[in-house]
């Protein structure tokens, strides 16, 4: 059985930054915060993110002041993604589309969105459904522990042992291709997020595809 686990934005779909807009209008209004720092958030988790927005903007990290934001955030995201013009990536709908009607592949997702921020985001597009398990952002701030738990997760959802040689990750930044190899896993780098290709190459993934409508050559390879 292959496993292969996606990345959300840059990977499937680009948001036209709707999450990012969601993120600062939520500290607006759960800290009144009306001027936004800029802080990392490519190959980040949503915990990591926040994390770093709360300690740049002086907020206590409290599971409380946690819950607040990130219930406001979830309110608010669905209207960014509507007022945003963004789209689901070349390729992405086509690819899932041959991959689901397969026995011997299983899709999943490894990405820094909490779980219903990720459910949010993939039903405004209308790609969820082809997902049935993942690991997320929400407790992990680092992209190799989303891996492992993704990982785990894959194995319960299939209830055996996965061979970790049969675990594809494919996403769009450094930190997608680091984690992968944080469980012994192989890589599929896009060039849809972003990166410069010599960047992502540095990284030495197992395929570097400019998007997901180049896929036959990975496809070839789950056999």
């Amino acid at each position: 059985m292959f496993v292969l686990l996606f990345d959300i934005d840059g990977t499937l779909i680009q948001s036209g930054g709707a999450g990012i807009a969601a993120l600062n209008l939520a500290c607006t209004q759960v800290f009144g915060k009306t001027e936004t720092k800029p802080i990392p958030v490519h190959g980040c988790t949503d915990r990591g993110i926040i994390s770093n927005l709360f300690a740049a903007h002086e907020i206590e990290n409290t599971p409380d002041n946690w819950q607040r934001f990130q219930d406001t955030y979830l309110e608010i995201l669905p209207t960014t993604l509507s007022e945003r013009s963004g789209r689901v990536l070349p390729g992405v709908v086509e690819l899932l589309d041959e991959l689901q009607q397969r026995n011997d592949v299983a899709l999943g997702l490894l990405t820094g969105n909490t779980q219903r921020g990720a459910e949010i985001k993939l039903d405004h597009y209308g790609i969820n459904s082809y997902f049935d398990f993942g690991g997320f952002g929400e407790e992990h701030a680092h992209r190799d522990d989303v891996a492992r738990l993704a990982f785990d997760n894959a194995c319960k959802h299939l209830d055996t042992d996965v061979n970790r040689s049969q675990v594809w990750v494919l996403g769009d930044t450094p930190a997608d291709i680091q984690c992968g190899r944080a469980i012994n896993a192989n890589v599929v780098a896009l060039l849809t997020g972003g990166v410069d290709r010599e960047v992502l190459a540095q990284g030495n993934p197992d395929l570097l595809l400019d998007d997901l409508s180049d896929a036959r050559e990975f496809v070839s390879k789950l056999n």
